[in-house]
């Protein structure tokens, strides 16, 4: 061997290696790229309502940064849920509004997906949504992939086989079997049914039969007289829902046992029929709206009235049941929410427990409970409000004649109200100087408004001076809540105005007389009966 011919080899030799190494690194970019993706991901379980009048219908993703729009699977609980690139997404859900029949869209906003995390989003209580990120689970890497971009895969090309054209006959034979089978593959079975990759699927075929379909039902006959036009005439009667209240002065307890004939309803003082009627005890929606302001220093008169407000929110908290929804909202100078609705009792301590120090010295009332009563009436069904606080407002933008034109003309909420600071007040009540004598007409403003909220939505005012009173007022508006008097009558003023209608509703006997309740002793007992002073009809828009 000549040793000019050596570096020639080995430059040869260099270049075969090179060329296998760079076909290796190609053919493993796919792979890799699998691998990367498959790790980086993360996922995102969305649940619909359980109760009410809404149905999810789908659930829909898309990235901000990009056009195209995914729909995320659905499993047999009716839970959505799918794997995702990281990255930020804008989640759309569609559903239909089981009152009305009517198609609904709800836009959840722009939210970020984890790697590793699972975006967990809860629309048990629609339309708000309660939103985690907790560590994926082996349950949420089995879910499919959304929206991944499907990665090309790289193909080498055939090497040439050059063979002598003597072995090509011999090789036809085999070609054509293939083909053959294929053809036989694709025809069509005798029975029907498609070609798979496996043969022909028989299928049976329907059998023919000679029967005519039946006929189409005959049109009702009917003759318009004559010289009457075409046309359809379509009526709507409103129907009003009214929750009446009865229960004993003296011991607050709620009166059960009484009957349709006991109610008259009276609407602008015309008596009204009663078309419904039973008695309502269900689990609640409640929202507990506390005043949260100025220091907490043991030597600050406001300190004792954030006491009381502490004290009556943890007891009030511990009346609730396994099948109630709460929520937690203070407000000083701006309105917090602290935790949204929930069934778990433990998130309502919890939030209460992180009220320690307050940002604002304002207390604004009004601004708070108008925007509490805007944020429920997109929840249906019946909803309370317990407020908690001195019932003073200090720097809202709102007056009072707008918070009670708004409270007033909400339907479907009722107000209980607490007033804080009872001990304190019973201490410096009357007390010399001019000061002293202007808090005093404050204070007085500050229980009016507070027993005007709830008088005008058929709840009930307390005004607890020792913290031992919080427990049995509590109790109390927890029994009174659950149990109601449902009536139900259709309006014999149809006309949709938007007036506002004033109602008054009484208890009688059989003969038609009031009814009179005793004790024991015979000795007449005194009752009240609580229900809203009143109610606004439709406008004719709507």
């Amino acid at each position: 061997m000549s040793t000019a011919l050596l570096p020639t080899r080995r430059i040869r030799f260099w270049f075969q290696m090179t060329a296998v190494f760079a076909v290796t690194a190609i053919l493993a970019v796919p792979f890799a790229a699998g691998q990367n993706s498959a790790s980086a991901t993360g996922a995102i379980r969305v649940e619909g309502p359980t109760h009410g009048a809404k149905e999810f219908q789908s659930v829909s993703v898309s990235p901000v940064d990009g056009v195209r729009q995914f729909e995320l699977p659905v499993d047999a609980n009716g839970v959505y849920g799918g794997l995702l690139p990281p990255g930020k997404y804008k989640i759309v859900v569609h559903g239909v509004d089981q009152s009305n029949s009517k198609a609904f869209q709800t836009d959840a906003g722009t939210m970020d997906i984890v790697a590793g995390k699972e975006l967990h989003l809860d629309f048990h209580k629609f339309p708000s949504a309660r939103r985690e990120w907790v560590p994926m689970t082996p349950a949420d890497q089995s879910l499919p992939m959304v929206g991944e971009p499907q990665h090309q895969q790289l193909t080498l090309p055939q090497p040439q086989q050059t063979q002598p054209q003597q072995t090509q006959p011999q090789q036809q034979p085999n070609q054509q079997q293939p083909n053959q089978q294929q053809q036989q593959n694709q025809a069509t079975p005798s029975a029907g049914g498609p070609a798979g990759d496996l043969g022909p699927m028989a299928l049976p075929k329907k059998k023919d039969s000679d029967e005519a379909p039946p006929p189409a039902p005959a049109q009702p006959a009917f003759k318009n007289p004559e010289g009457a036009p075409n046309y359809s005439l379509k009526i709507e009667v409103p129907e009003v829902t009214l929750d009446v209240g009865v229960l004993l002065d003296k011991t607050g307890t709620f009166v059960p046992g009484l009957k349709p004939e006991n109610f008259r309803v009276y609407e602008d003082g015309v008596q009204q029929k009663v078309i419904g009627f039973k008695r309502v005890e269900a689990p609640i929606t409640v929202l507990i709206l506390c005043e949260f302001s100025g220091g907490f220093s043991m030597y600050s008169p406001i300190y004792y009235f954030n006491f009381d407000m502490l004290n009556a929110a943890w007891a009030f908290a511990q009346q609730l049941r396994p099948q109630d929804y709460a929520a937690l909202m203070t407000y000083d100078m701006h309105t917090h929410i602290i935790t949204d609705f929930t069934q778990d009792k433990r998130q309502i301590y919890n939030a209460i427990n992180t009220l320690q120090i307050p940002g604002f010295a304002e207390r604004n009332l009004f601004d708070a409970l108008y925007e509490a009563e805007d944020r429920l009436t997109r929840i249906p069904g019946r909803k309370y409000i317990v407020l908690i606080g001195s019932g003073r407002d200090t720097f809202s933008k709102l007056t009072l004649d707008q918070i009670l034109k708004k409270v007033k003309n909400t339907p479907d909420i009722t107000i209980f109200s607490i007033s804080t600071g009872g001990a304190l007040r019973a201490m410096t009540e009357g007390g010399p100087g001019f000061n002293q004598e202007i808090s005093d007409l404050n204070y007085l403003q500050a229980d009016n408004q507070m027993k005007t909220f709830a008088r005008m939505t058929g709840g009930q005012w307390f005004e607890p001076r020792f913290e031992a009173e919080f427990p049995d007022d509590f109790a109390e508006i927890n029994k009174n809540i659950r149990s109601k008097y449902e009536l139900i009558y259709h309006p014999t003023n149809a006309k949709q105005d938007g007036t506002y209608r004033k109602l008054r509703v009484e208890l009688v006997d059989d003969e038609g007389k009031p009814l009179r309740f005793q004790d024991e002793k015979h000795h007449p007992l005194k009752y009240e009966v609580q229900y809203r002073d009143g109610y606004r009809a439709k406008p004719e828009v709507e």
